[in-house]
C-alpha cells in the first residue's frame, strides 16, 4: 500500500513537471573566464554553488547506495547514467539545443529523488538508470546553456568531474548509513530525502503556477 502510494506520488510529480514544461523555460546565466584553466575551475565549482544541482547529484548517489545489494555493481548504474547523460545534455546545450521546461524538470528531479531516498524505494536497475538519465538530460541542458561559447568545453570537463565527485559523496554517505544502528540508519535517510523533496516542491510550485 505504502509503496503504491509512493509510486503514484512520483508519477504525479513527473506529470506535473511535464505539464509545466510546455509553458515555462528557465533562463540562467553563468560567466566563465577567458582562459581554459579558469573555465575548468568555474565549471567544477558550478554544481557546488547551485543547491538544486548539488542536491540532485548527491541524492542519486545516496539512493543508489541505500537501495543496492551489498557489493552490487548496480550501485554505480544510476550515477553513471546521470553523469553520461548530463554530458550529452550539456553538449547539446552548447550546440544551441533548447527544450521547454528545464527548470520544472530540475525541480521534479529533486522531488522524485527525495521521495526515493526517503522511502528507500528500489527500482529495477534499468528503470532506475533511465529515470535519472531523463533528469540528467535537463540538468545538462541547463548547464550547457549557461556555459555558452568561449572556453565552454573546459568548463564542461570540470563540471562532469565535479558531478562524479558528488555522486561519490552520496554513495559514501549511503554506505555509511547502512552501517549505522537501525534507528539512525532508518531516520537519517528519511529526513534527508524529505528535505530534498520539499526543496523540489518549493522550486516546482512557481513553475506550475506560471502554467495557469
Amino acid at each position: 500500500m505504502c509503496k503504491t502510494l509512493i509510486r503514484r506520488t512520483i508519477l504525479a510529480g513527473l506529470g506535473l513537471a511535464a505539464s509545466a514544461a510546455f509553458a515555462h523555460t528557465g533562463e540562467m546565466g553563468h560567466a566563465h573566464g577567458a582562459d581554459a584553466f579558469t573555465s575548468f575551475a568555474q565549471g567544477a565549482l558550478h554544481p557546488l554553488t547551485g543547491l538544486d544541482h548539488l542536491a540532485a547529484m548527491v541524492s542519486v548517489g545516496l539512493w543508489s547506495a541505500l537501495t543496492a545489494r551489498d557489493g552490487s555493481r548496480a550501485m554505480w548504474t544510476a550515477p553513471a547514467a546521470f553523469a553520461m547523460t548530463l554530458l550529452v545534455g550539456a553538449l547539446l546545450g552548447l550546440a544551441g539545443l533548447s527544450l521547454p521546461g528545464v527548470e520544472p524538470m530540475i525541480a521534479a528531479s529533486l522531488l522524485v529523488m527525495g521521495l526515493l531516498v526517503s522511502t528507500r524505494t528500489a527500482l529495477p536497475t534499468v528503470a532506475g538508470g533511465a529515470l535519472v538519465a531523463v533528469f540528467a538530460l535537463f540538468h545538462g541542458l541547463a548547464h550547457g546553456a549557461e556555459l555558452g561559447g568561449g572556453q565552454g568545453t573546459a568548463a564542461l570537463a570540470g563540471m562532469v568531474i565535479s558531478t562524479a565527485a558528488l555522486h561519490a559523496v552520496g554513495i559514501a554517505l549511503g554506505l555509511a548509513l547502512r552501517r549505522q544502528p537501525a534507528s539512525a540508519g532508518r531516520w537519517a535517510p528519511r529526513l534527508t530525502g524529505l528535505g530534498v523533496a520539499i526543496f523540489g516542491v518549493t522550486l516546482l510550485t512557481p513553475a506550475i503556477a506560471s502554467a495557469f
